[in-house]
């Protein structure tokens, strides 16, 4: 997937891969169009209060009709592999059935312009546009839904297999499930959190169940993209401390990564579940399932999470059950997500992953940050903070591979400007500036960096 690296005082691994990632919501717009049926996103962004300002998804930035002059774009940055998602209600606009040929034409095309231009596509085929008529069915809290996944993946494969090598089935399903069922911040804006451990289990089994068809059809480089969180206590680590610690690092990762990586849920795990639930939704057989073999771990990392044991209070919404738990507040200096910039925080993520689930290797399918850069009068976007922050992470990464970390690449987030979840329009997070009224696009002072990055395979030192 990569070319031949350039000399650097700092210099990754040949082969090493170098791209920017994007999502199908976030992006393409062209939301009713060519037999595209709603999604869970479409009816969330359309609900009052739900996205700040009101903002939706239904044009973002025309990537649907633009698409051409975005990968010329990625051609111009360098870029060797593009990271996007397919939204499956273009696939099947219900969910099920039928599939929809407009809308596989369109991922065709998109292809076919990504290899024109040698750039690897690396395919997510969920990035939590749920076709709205299986949320209206129950969602991920049904099991259906989950081989409903692996059919839709099967349909795209049929059509793009022969052109597309990587594939992942499901991004961040944390996310997915305990914002979208538990915390309600994000679709379909549930707040129940039985719900969202039957969500977490089913996201699960559509993974495995996704695996086991491609590998049939074919596929022969599987994998899956999480957002496992680092999770540190913030004072000295005794007893209760590093229960606060066990117990969100099972909510955040252990849930997903164990079965998928260790074919089986951590016992403590499935009694934090039994709180909420009667865990009947797990299957004999399902661990084996989940836990199919796969090529690669894509991890999203922004920055740690810091906890330490509380007095009784009321849980964070997106993580039951940690009422004696205290989430502290980001340290200084954040983005303009108002998240702490902790670059050694991934190269420890990376380490960590490394030792606990060895022999899969790792991506860094999303790093990057958010800053409120728009173009100067000679229409130029200088973004240093941007620059700074993904320098730092670069390092990190690198000197994860040094201390023998399985890394194979890394991928910025994100190649445009789009819609940012429930931020809407209001946090740029783009190698590519994005004027949304025109959809004119200019690229930032951080993709000329880039650009110089991926053509030396690597970084200058640092003076001293």
């Amino acid at each position: 997937m990569a070319r031949s690296p350039a000399s650097s005082d700092i210099t990754f691994p040949p082969g090493f891969v170098w791209g920017a990632a994007t999502a199908s919501y976030q992006i393409e717009g062209a939301a009713h169009e060519d037999g595209r049926g709603p999604s869970i996103w479409d009816t969330f962004s359309h609900t009052p209060g739900a996205v700040v300002d009101g903002h939706t998804g239904d044009v973002a930035c025309d990537h649907y009709h633009r698409y051409s002059d975005d990968v010329a774009l990625m051609a111009e940055v360098g870029l060797q592999a593009y990271r996007f998602s397919v939204a499956w209600p273009r696939i099947q606009p219900d969910g099920s059935g039928p599939i929809n040929p407009a809308g596989l034409d369109f991922y065709d095309r998109l292809v076919d312009e990504l290899r024109g231009h040698d750039i690897e596509p690396v395919i997510t085929l969920y990035h939590w546009d749920l076709p709205q008529a299986l949320e209206d069915r129950g969602g991920w809290t049904d099991r259906d839904t989950a081989h409903r996944l692996a059919e839709y993946a099967e349909a795209v494969h049929a059509r793009l297999g022969d052109r597309v090598d990587v594939w992942t089935t499901l991004n961040e399903p944390w996310c997915a499930a305990f914002l979208g069922y538990a915390a309600g911040v994000h679709a379909p804006g549930r707040t129940d959190p039985a719900a969202a451990f039957a969500a977490a289990h089913h996201l699960n089994l559509g993974h495995g169940l996704t695996v086991r068809a491609l590998r049939a059809a074919g596929a022969s480089t599987l994998g899956v993209t999480v957002n496992p969180a680092l999770v540190l206590p913030t004072e000295p680590a005794d007893a209760g401390h590093a229960d606060a610690v066990r117990l969100v690092d099972g909510l955040r990762n252990r849930i997903f990564l164990d079965p998928m990586l260790r074919g089986e849920y951590s016992e403590d795990v499935l009694e934090h579940i039994e709180r909420f639930t009667e865990p009947t939704f797990i299957h004999d057989g399902d661990a084996a399932t989940i836990g199919a073999p796969i090529e690669l771990l894509g991890v999203n990392y922004y920055r740690p999470t810091h906890v330490a044991a509380g007095a009784a209070g009321p849980a964070s919404p997106a993580y039951p059950g940690t009422e004696r738990v205290e989430f502290r507040p980001d340290a200084a200096p954040h983005t303009d997500m108002g998240w702490a910039i902790e670059p050694d925080g991934l190269r420890q993520l990376l380490e960590k992953l490394s030792r606990d689930y060895p022999g899969t290797p790792l991506y860094v399918t999303e790093n990057g940050a958010a800053y409120p850069t728009g173009p100067d009068a000679d229409s130029r976007v200088p973004d240093a903070e941007r620059i700074r922050y993904l320098d730092a992470h670069l390092r990190a990464a690198h000197q994860a591979l040094t201390n023998g970390v399985d890394l194979r690449g890394y991928f910025v987030w994100s190649l445009l400007d789009n819609f940012e979840w429930a931020e809407g329009y209001s946090k740029r997070f783009g190698l590519v500036y994005v004027d949304y009224r025109t959809q004119r696009r200019v690229l930032k002072d951080s993709a000329l960096w880039y650009e110089q990055v991926v053509r030396r395979n690597g970084l200058p030192k640092l003076a001293t």
